[in-house]
């Protein structure tokens, strides 16, 4: 009989939030088809064209509170309520996307690793303040008052949010589950490795197989929508 599973890690990635109708970064049709990845997610780019930049995620930030959860965040938002809240369990949902659709669904136990649109980040005081309107007019950093702030995002580049947060869920999870994630972008890539190491069993539920899906125990393929729900059915029935 296998051991029991008290911690979990669930990782998410933009297949989670496709339903929604927030486009993945592979999309044919997707956000970033009118512009190069180097030119509105990079440091280098915002130091070339920051009017650029701004409105870029300017349009996103402004899309991203025209959309709604779906069941796939619903079911994680459930499995957040039932079995975060023992006392003996843990769950950590990490997410790559930057929308706040795990939030808006009802979850708490989330980790943003890629940062969030509905954030700025003021590069004269560090300091990071909710925000939902336009940056492209410079508006002053609540905090210090500079016109310094810029999307609250992890560009390519940069080191992702909270990364010592994860690896301490990963050496502690005895489930490690990835949803709606290619398995292309690192250090998110990497997790299931490092959670098998660590002795985790590991899931994977991806609309089809990603780059990493041998590294699973088990891989189902399908809608998030049908899935997710379907699998947290599963766990909190044991």
């Amino acid at each position: 009989m296998s051991d029991p599973i008290r911690n979990i890690v669930v990782l998410t990635g933009a297949g989670i939030s496709a339903e929604s109708g927030i486009d993945t970064f592979r999309d044919s049709g997707g956000l970033w088809e009118q512009h190069r990845v180097e030119d509105v997610a990079t440091p280098e780019g915002f130091a070339r064209n920051p009017e650029l930049v701004q409105r870029f995620y300017d349009a996103r930030r402004e899309a991203v509170q025209q959309v709604a959860p779906n069941a796939a965040h619903e079911a994680l938002a459930r499995l957040d309520a039932e079995w975060g809240g023992k006392s003996d369990h843990d769950l950590l949902i990490v997410t790559q996307n930057v929308d706040d659709l795990h939030e808006r669904a009802g979850a708490e136990h989330v980790l943003h690793m890629h940062g969030e649109l509905l954030s700025a980040l003021c590069f004269g005081c560090d300091a990071r303040h909710r925000w939902s309107e336009p940056l492209i007019d410079g508006p002053a950093c609540p905090g210090c008052g500079k016109q310094a702030l810029r999307p609250d995002v992890v560009w390519f580049g940069e080191m992702p949010y909270q990364m010592e947060r994860i690896y301490d869920a990963l050496r502690r999870a005895d489930l490690f589950v990835s949803i709606g994630t290619s398995g292309a972008v690192y250090p998110a890539a990497g997790f299931v490795r490092d959670a098998r190491e660590f002795g985790a069993r590991t899931l994977e539920l991806n609309l089809e197989r990603g780059e990493g899906s041998y590294w699973f125990d088990e891989s189902r393929q399908g809608r998030a929508s049908e899935l997710v729900p379907a699998w947290v059915e599963e766990v909190l029935a044991n």
